[in-house]
């Protein structure tokens, strides 16, 4: 659905594919090991994001072309993922990244993403 389940913000030098079995960890946690199935984008392709999923119980899908294409291309279910960037786009302070802290960061990534829901339950 395009909801914030689970966050983890790191450095810019760090890898994400490293990260990918925490945060794998806290969507399950999050979830009550619901999850069965996770897409995600190329840069979690190979064997260590697999690995890391399937320990936790989630297959793991990686959206991608399969072949080279000129022009604009509609992904499956990448439109999920860039509906909810342009959700956290609308508010001001998450455009860029003003704060020091991570978890001063992550605060209003949940804040926002709250924000959004209940906007959604109480229509």
């Amino acid at each position: 659905m395009g909801y914030l389940l689970a966050l983890k913000i790191t450095a810019a030098n760090e890898q994400e594919r490293a990260q990918f079995g925490d945060l794998v960890e806290d969507v399950q946690r999050a979830t009550g090991e619901n999850v069965e199935i996770a897409y995600v984008d190329q840069g979690y392709t190979g064997d260590p994001p697999a690995q890391e999923a399937s320990k936790r119980g989630v297959n793991l899908c990686v959206v991608k072309l399969e072949e080279a294409k000129r022009g604009f291309v509609l992904l499956p279910r990448r439109w999920v993922v860039e509906r909810s960037f342009a959700w956290a786009a609308r508010f001001r302070r998450l455009a860029k990244d003003y704060e020091r802290l991570p978890s001063a960061l992550a605060g209003l990534h949940w804040l926002g993403f709250l924000t959004l829901m209940l906007n959604s339950l109480f229509r």
